[in-house]
């Protein structure tokens, strides 16, 4: 009779144990299906951001190119100061973007002068080179045009991507970007023209101009 009552104590003592056990194990497998699906969403959101990173980099690389590759055919057809200067400067940010691109190990390429991978940006230059080509004043109105562009693409990525380094190099970007808008428009005003902004808004445009020359980093 002992015996047997106590098989039975054992047997429900196992059967509690087990069950708790088992309880125990279904809690955890939730607590890692949970934990598993939260690193793949944010493996999978830091996927999205490195994407619009690169796409940032090798958008704006192009874009930089656009105006040093547009300065340097404008120079030597019309020798100003402005083409001279200025497409020395935007050499200096497709090296700040290409420093990121090897940094990060995005593959990228660049074509010739006057070449490039983005349509809209190919048919940006054919269009500026035509026009730019007629005269000086023209030629001044494109380099404005062009500063005033990447203002604004400069500042659609600032808002877009969260990289605190792409953030950095993309603002001292376009602080350049807005000096060398003010030199243009300096040398417009000189022969007594004027220039209306083509993508940035007036607000924005007018704010930058009555700013002086910015140090940039």
């Amino acid at each position: 009779m002992k015996n047997s009552i106590f098989i039975s104590v054992i047997s429900i003592l196992i059967l509690t144990f087990s069950f708790t056990l088992l309880n125990a194990c279904s809690d955890n497998n939730d607590n890692i299906t949970d934990d598993l699906k939260d690193q793949i969403k944010e493996q999978t959101n830091n996927q999205k951001l490195s994407e619009t990173n690169k796409e940032a980099l090798l958008f704006m690389l192009e874009e930089e190119k656009l105006a040093r590759d547009t300065y340097i055919y404008l120079n030597n057809i019309w020798s100003i100061n402005q083409f001279a200067n200025i497409q020395k400067s935007e050499q200096t940010h497709m090296d700040a973007i290409e420093n990121l691109l090897i940094k990060n190990n995005i593959e990228y390429s660049l074509k010739p002068n006057g070449k490039f991978s983005n349509q809209t940006l190919q048919n940006h230059y054919n269009q500026f080179v035509i026009d730019g080509a007629i005269s000086i004043a023209n030629a001044l109105q494109i380099g404005a045009t062009i500063e005033d562009l990447d203002i604004k693409d400069l500042q659609g990525y600032i808002d877009l991507i969260t990289d605190q380094e792409l953030i950095n190099v993309f603002k001292n970007l376009q602080c350049g970007s807005r000096n060398h808008l003010r030199s243009f428009v300096s040398g417009i005003e000189k022969d007594g023209n004027t220039y209306t902004p083509q993508f940035i808004t007036q607000g924005e445009y007018d704010t930058i101009m009555a700013q002086n020359h910015e140090k940039c980093n």
